[in-house]
């Protein structure tokens, strides 16, 4: 069987959707490599750590702003044009924070990077949404590939800062550069798109199931931003590994990450999807408190393996559950995945605080909080997809 047969991609728009996929990937490599090249950039611009922490604020600060634009400029200029703005401020930030110790043209390279992230996040999703019958398949490959960017950019940035951190990012900057021209010579629509059509019959904003899906992704992106930020961070001040151990782990992490979405994919269309989401979250709520409990670096590994298994399908797979006038809608779904940032926004500075108090074990211990309310609302949406509520 072929991919384009699996996923029942329709009226042969299978060229546009793997277009997609590349450009996402570009995506994921962008967003892993800034952790990357951080430390680099600190060494030769001398960047204190607050000056560290504002920059890479602004990249989660620019990507809620784009996630919740991009759900509207499609209506003024086409899903092309906004993919091809927006998602070009990713090649700029790149280019820019490698010719400036700046400060606030380093901020503004960062948000830059996240306003294009932001965007390629909300109409990626839309049109996979759209071109895919097995849409929780077709969603879940999607974010694999952004897994597999953000697996591939740290070993590039490693073999690149033995030589000069920036060519990792010039790298990437002519990556994403390649799928914008693949992107500017696709089928995706050019056509400025009705709005009177989408804010009429689509109201959103006063549907449960709208609300309650976007803050079960609020709760796991909390949580999934502030174990990819935290992470090494922790095992390091903990003393559980050593600093090349500990990047190792976050490597294994993403892989995990891609299995566990490649899996999902396969079988997300064989049982209750309702079902299957709160069994990954149930399970990963469980893996991280394993982990942060275990004292041994066997035990620790086996808890991280499971982690990033677990929550690699919540967030698609929440997506794809649903009602498909809101995924065909980059109005609803922009307003959904920018409430959902917000989560990955104020989780890792909640951390960051209780740490200052309690040490860091403590900071990472509060995760837990969020996947706790993260699994409640998705037993309220396993009871009233049982009783036919969508």
């Amino acid at each position: 069987m072929s991919l384009s047969s699996f996923l029942d991609i329709k009226n042969d728009n299978s060229s546009l959707v793997y277009r997609i996929y590349y450009i996402f990937l570009c995506s994921g490599a962008m967003t892993t490599l800034l952790g990357a090249i951080l430390p680099a950039m600190q060494a030769e611009y001398g960047m204190s750590y607050a000056l560290r922490g504002y920059v890479l604020s602004s990249h989660q600060i620019g990507n809620f702003f784009a996630v919740f634009l991009a759900g509207f400029i499609p209506y003024a200029i086409g899903r092309k044009k906004s993919t091809l703005l927006l998602g070009s401020l990713i090649v700029l930030g790149l280019l820019l924070m490698t010719v400036t110790a700046n400060p606030f043209l380093l901020i503004v390279a960062f948000a830059f990077t996240g306003m294009g992230r932001g965007t390629l996040s909300n109409i990626t999703n839309v049109v996979v949404s759209e071109n895919t019958g097995n849409k929780t398949a077709g969603l879940n490959l999607l974010h694999a590939s952004f897994a597999i960017g953000a697996f591939i950019s740290p070993f590039v940035a490693v073999f690149a800062t033995r030589i000069e951190w920036r060519i990792a990012a010039w790298i990437f900057a002519l990556f994403m550069f390649s799928a914008l021209i693949l992107i500017g010579r696709s089928t995706l629509s050019s056509t400025p798109m009705g709005k009177k059509k989408d804010s009429a019959e689509i109201p959103f904003q006063k549907s449960f199931s709208f609300w309650l899906n976007t803050f079960i992704m609020f709760f796991y992106l909390a949580g999934e931003a502030s174990l990819t930020g935290w992470l090494v961070t922790y095992f390091n001040d903990t003393g559980l590994m050593s600093t090349s151990l500990s990047q190792t782990m976050q490597s294994v992490l993403w892989i995990m990450i891609l299995l566990g979405r490649l899996c999902c994919a396969s079988i997300s269309s064989r049982m209750n999807k309702n079902l299957l989401i709160l069994i990954m979250g149930i399970m990963m709520t469980f893996c991280f408190i394993f982990m942060i409990s275990a004292d041994t670096t066997v035990m620790i590994v086996v808890g991280l393996l499971g982690l990033g298994f677990f929550m690699s399908g919540i967030y698609p797979t929440t997506l794809s559950t649903m009602d498909s006038r809101y995924n065909n809608s980059t109005v609803a779904t922009g307003t959904c995945i920018a409430t959902a940032t917000v989560g990955g926004i104020l989780m890792p500075i909640i951390i960051g605080q209780v740490a200052e108090v309690s040490g860091i074990a403590g900071g990472v211990a509060t995760i837990s909080v969020a996947l706790f309310f993260m699994v409640l609302l998705m037993v309220i949406k396993l009871i009233r997809a049982k009783k036919g509520l969508v």
